[in-house]
């Protein structure tokens, strides 16, 4: 790893126009019937940065003026499906020296008023269909935002009173952009998901995002970008890959894989309908658009495709890799993708919205993964946050990162302290899932500690449950949670989806599981549902399945 002392410092605004101003002809982005080159693409972000600054929109003091938890820039909403207008709002933000932040589409009333009022929104670009909700949170807000963009779809929803036309706004905006000089310190900021907890807003430096997931490491090798020249390099020599967005991008894994990408100058496409998942759609599209690669979140996401391909044939011979995180990928799930894509290399990774790309490993067998080999300074560090485990250790501990972390989540110093705590003389980021580190270096992940079953004194991972579940061929999808009992403190309850026409066979799939987990961490009960409530990027919603489990909600 290189000295930090020694890299130049990035701006995530800087890093786009650094790009684009090397591969201007080369198509940045196609999102249905639209298509932008580098170079239009940054005609369009400089021009949206001006209509930002033309509302006085920007920084009002300065990183070194602030603690961790606070935010001296305004804040721009992002409530967009995936679209060119998605990455153009964030990029001319940067350019703005505004903050934007990721809104999920699937928001309404209170979710979405606590999300704008925790955020201190100052503007909102928006898809048209999201107009009627966003309407009325506004009504309610004691401090609205003073800007609204409303990008067209195809919903017929009229303007919303008072707001902007996005295109419109385009057309008349100054291209030259606000002339402003961002700073590595200005912020980039990721809301997290909310599907264990309230959502939180976390707070990182530019440059500290860009080295950490953006692009400034590239996964796997973890060799470093060290300047804007190496940069320029970078993007001339890149592969000019073609890579299909999946996951929206207010989540924060598909934000990051389009910079690694725009690092490599590489094309963006997104699906026709970014709304929803269609298998029909996404492969018309690989085969369309050549698409080299693409990005899932476990079984939920691959699944649906890989049926897809035992109906309809298509040309998948341009694709060769499939990333995957944030949720695991089974030896079932595997076993399909290498029977119907051969050629096509699996790499998993991890990484969280507080601690960035952490680990990864690439796969060419059926074995389900659950260990990784850790980028540098990913650790485990002890129970009770005082010591940095050493490889071999007897003892299960906390997966932490050093280095680049972020600085704090907004407007909350106690649990910034909690989650980025110092230990010995080096700040760590600690998001809260389970560890234990092999004699080797390589690193298990055991599983988030908000969703770890404590039943009968024993602590039972989630994930660990779920993949041996879905070992039964009956079982598409699967949470699974814990609710209270008096014999055991909680126990442990299988949410289940199961194929279509398939028989309800709990003590089957029981006895499938149990071939590969022991008994105790076995479900106490088994609830099938017809479908399992997942966030759009395919992240398991723990609490809804808590309440399915409770008996709080219908079957």
């Amino acid at each position: 790893m290189s000295d930090p002392q020694t890299i130049e410092e990035f701006n995530l605004g800087r890093v786009f126009e650094t790009v684009a101003e090397q591969v201007p002809e080369r198509e940045f982005i196609v999102a249905g019937a639209k298509r932008f080159t580098y170079s239009e693409s940054l005609d369009r972000v400089r021009r949206l940065a001006s209509v930002f600054a033309s509302h006085g929109l920007g920084v009002h003091q300065e990183r070194d003026q602030l603690d961790g938890h606070q935010s001296g820039q305004d804040h721009i909403a992002l409530a967009l499906y995936n679209g060119s207008e998605y990455l153009e709002g964030m990029i001319a933000s940067y350019l703005a020296r505004c903050a934007p932040f990721n809104v999920n589409y699937r928001y309404v009333g209170e979710e979405l008023k606590y999300l704008f009022e925790d955020s201190g929104v100052k503007a909102i670009v928006y898809h048209a269909s999201l107009a009627p909700v966003i309407a009325q949170v506004l009504a309610t807000m004691e401090h609205p935002p003073t800007l609204l963009l409303q990008v067209p779809d195809d919903s017929g929803e009229a303007l919303l009173d008072g707001a902007l036309d996005y295109e419109t706004a385009l057309a008349g905006a100054d291209p030259a952009g606000p002339g402003r000089v961002g700073t590595p310190d200005d912020l980039y900021i990721l809301y997290t998901g909310g599907t264990t907890g309230m959502p939180k807003g976390v707070l990182w430096r530019q440059h500290d995002i860009f080295m950490a997931a953006m692009g400034g490491r590239k996964i796997g090798s973890w060799e470093i970008i060290e300047s804007y020249d190496a940069l320029k390099n970078n993007a001339i020599n890149g592969m000019a890959l073609k890579v299909l967005l999946l996951p929206p991008l207010m989540h924060g894994a598909a934000q990051w894989a389009s910079y690694m990408m725009i690092c490599e100058g590489a094309t963006l496409i997104t699906v026709s309908n970014p709304r929803s998942l269609d298998p029909v759609d996404v492969w018309k599209t690989v085969e369309r658009e050549k698409v080299n690669t693409f990005t899932i979140v476990g079984d939920a996401t691959m699944r649906p495709l890989l049926d897809e391909l035992d109906k309809t044939s298509y040309d998948t011979s341009s694709l060769y890799a499939i990333g995957n995180g944030g949720a695991a990928l089974t030896a079932t799930v595997r076993s399909m993708i290498h029977e119907r894509l051969p050629n096509v290399l699996i790499s998993d990774s991890v990484g969280s919205s507080e601690a960035g790309a952490q680990m990864s490993t690439n796969s060419a067998s059926d074995e389900a993964v659950g260990s990784f080999k850790p980028g540098p300074g990913t650790v485990v560090v002890s129970e009770e946050f005082t010591a940095v485990l050493e490889p071999g250790h007897d003892g299960n501990g906390w997966l932490a990162q050093e280095g680049w972390v972020p600085l704090g989540y907004l407007g909350d110093e106690a649990k910034s302290k909690k989650t980025f705590p110092v230990i010995g003389d080096k700040r760590y980021s600690i998001p809260g899932d389970r560890a234990r580190v092999g004699a080797d270096g390589v690193i298990e992940l055991l599983g988030r500690d908000s969703v770890t079953i404590n039943s009968g004194g024993e602590k039972i991972f989630a994930e660990e449950v779920e993949g041996a579940l879905v070992a039964h061929p009956s079982v598409i999808d699967v949470i699974v949670t814990g609710r209270p009992s008096e014999r055991w403190g909680q126990e442990v309850v299988a949410v289940v989806k199961i194929a279509p026409g398939a028989e309800q066979d709990r003590q089957g799939i029981l006895d499938a599981a149990a071939q590969t987990i022991a008994r105790y961490k076995l479900p106490k009960a088994i609830v099938f549902v017809d479908e399992i409530r997942r966030s759009p990027s395919g992240k398991a919603d723990y609490r809804w399945a808590k309440e399915v489990a409770q008996g709080d909600t219908g079957s």
